[in-house]
């Protein structure tokens, strides 16, 4: 029997599901691929009033202090020198559960950082895993549905889940992670953080240069096993939201130091796998993690929904000295997130004051619209160029532009000599210890055994047999058992 056809909303049948379009084989993504525009946008607008991802979350404020000089690489004022101090806001969340969800539970989770700094805010908006499943975002919706609750059954279905991995090699590397021990942090004091995408830096002299960030946690890495967590999460859903807020109420600030990975623009071409692909990691014997400054967090919200629900990420919002790299989820991203706030907050979210900028002053020509506080008066005028005084432009690129070439079209990732979906996977698995190897294959085969197709549970079992030999052994072994009880 012959499959329907995939088609956009108006009709017209889809080319290419698995890539977006992009400006050349390896060029940032194009406003013309209306199928990606009308995915995530569509996306962005399937839950009224939360958050379709990262919906449950906790925030604080606190401060970020340079402690390295990284003059060098970036002249992102913020950064400029040594001791100087910008006041952040930071928000934890779950990935995939709602609003009334537990927290100790195996997800991602989002890792938001909003630097206040004088020349308008930075979003550096990540997770506490450095690579994520998928590496396109026109697969980012659909990685979410497989995700979320199902339609018919109201509950997250291990069928839907599976299955969109077994057809998802690259997620390997992320599944492995997740369903390790890091997978249930004990508290979102004690979990890394990360940018997981490669930005852009950008020094005085106009230098380009690639980076990721690692912000290490200063209380130790500490977790829970799947039998503790379900503990804690029957005991207090909000476990993570208690620990957090009650330990800096009692002056125990908890802090992560930031580390970057630095790769001159010049090497991305030409290294051994895509360093824009978001499913895997910069080895550190390549690009050794350089220290920038230390995040304190020492002071609660005064009001949970005015200031966590409605903080509003996007990692479009950029300074000076940072910009974005050809990463494809990221470039999605850009979009996507603050189309997002403007759904749900609506256009006018960055005038509330968890959003505005503290460090200066907004100046722009966007007024009216829904909840519009910005009057400006009745002398000023909103188009530019205008003959008023009004803000103008300055002439100077944030970071560096991005070299472009090739036709436009859906294009795969380019390929590199070392490009593969499972190496890192199998890297991962092979840095564990015998006890960790063991919990990770217990809880891989917990939930791949609950699929009730066995071409899944197949096609999963060959990205674990990919990954490693040993690895894939191991889950078949443990699945089989099960499956047979």
């Amino acid at each position: 029997m012959s499959k329907r056809v995939l088609t956009t909303e108006s009709g017209a049948p889809v080319a290419d599901n698995q890539n977006s379009a992009s400006a050349g084989v390896g060029g940032p993504l194009l406003l013309q691929d209306q199928h990606l525009l009308e995915k995530l946008a569509r996306f962005n607008r399937e839950r009224i009033p939360e958050r379709v991802v990262h919906a449950r979350g906790s925030g604080a404020y606190g401060h970020f202090e340079v402690t390295d000089d990284v003059t060098g690489f970036t002249h992102a004022d913020f950064l400029g020198e040594i001791g100087r101090r910008t006041e952040v806001f930071v928000r934890f969340s779950t990935v995939a559960d709602s609003l009334g969800g537990a927290d100790a539970v195996r997800d991602p989770r989002g890792f938001a950082v909003k630097f206040y700094t004088a020349e308008g805010n930075y979003d550096l908006v990540g997770n506490n895993t450095p690579v994520f499943f998928v590496k396109d975002p026109i697969k980012f919706p659909d990685f979410i549905h497989s995700q979320k609750r199902d339609p018919f059954t109201g509950r997250q279905e291990p069928d839907n889940v599976w299955d969109f991995w077994a057809h998802s090699p690259e997620a390997t590397h992320q599944v492995t992670w997740l369903m390790g021990d890091r997978g249930i942090p004990a508290s979102y004091r004690h979990m890394n953080g990360y940018g997981s995408h490669t930005y852009q830096w950008t020094n005085a002299e106009g230098e380009a240069f690639f980076v990721k960030y690692h912000f290490k946690t200063n209380q130790g890495v500490r977790s829970l096993s799947a039998e503790q967590a379900a503990e804690i999460a029957g005991k207090d859903p909000s476990s993570h939201q208690t620990d957090l807020l009650q330990a800096i109420e009692r002056g125990v600030h908890p802090s992560w130091t930031l580390y970057v990975q630095i790769m001159p623009a010049a090497e991305a071409a030409d290294y051994r796998f895509n360093p824009f692909d978001l499913t895997k990691v910069w080895p550190h014997a390549d690009h050794p993690l350089r220290r920038v400054g230390r995040l304190v967090l020492d002071r609660n919200p005064d009001n949970v929904f005015a200031e966590v629900e409605q903080a509003a990420f996007s990692p479009n919002n950029f300074v000076p000295g940072i910009g974005p790299s050809p990463d494809k989820m990221l470039q999605g991203r850009l979009f996507a997130y603050a189309d997002a706030h403007r759904y749900r907050l609506g256009v006018n979210h960055a005038q509330l004051a968890v959003n505005a900028p503290r460090a200066t002053t907004a100046h722009n020509h966007g007024r009216d619209g829904l909840m519009a506080v910005n009057a400006q008066g009745r002398h000023a005028k909103n188009y530019e160029p205008n003959s008023y005084d009004g803000p103008v432009e300055t002439g100077r690129p944030l970071s560096a532009p991005l070299a472009v070439s090739g036709h436009t079209g859906t294009h795969e990732a380019p390929a590199h000599t070392k490009d593969d979906d499972f190496f890192q996977a199998g890297e991962l698995y092979r840095l564990l210890s015998e006890e960790e190897r063991r919990r990770l294959v217990a809880n891989i085969a917990g939930g791949l055994s609950q699929v009730s197709r066995d071409d899944v549970i197949e096609k999963n079992l060959a990205h674990f047999h990919a990954a490693d030999p040993d690895y894939g052994r191991r889950v078949e072994e443990a699945v089989r058992a099960l499956r047979e009880d």
